[in-house]
């Protein structure tokens, strides 16, 4: 599964649009979109945020296996 694909899966575990999931993480619908899509890759920082969101909301993401796969830039 890629990071696109875990993503996805991740916002709508939580029951989001992608407008409200991108609202919730400070970053733009179309940051998210472009996640989803594959076209971009989140950065360490929006990788952190993701990981505070999932642990303050109780969501489980394993953030830390998309790191080691080299999925996040910057």
């Amino acid at each position: 599964m890629s990071f696109s694909d875990d993503i996805k899966a991740l916002r709508q575990e939580c029951l989001l649009s992608q407008e409200a999931f991108a609202k919730e993480l400070g970053v733009s619908f179309a940051t998210v979109n472009r996640w989803e899509t594959g076209k971009t890759q989140p950065t360490y920082k929006a990788l952190r945020t993701i990981k505070e969101y999932c642990v303050k909301n109780n969501v489980k993401f394993d953030i830390d296996t998309n790191i080691e796969r080299g999925n996040a830039n910057g």
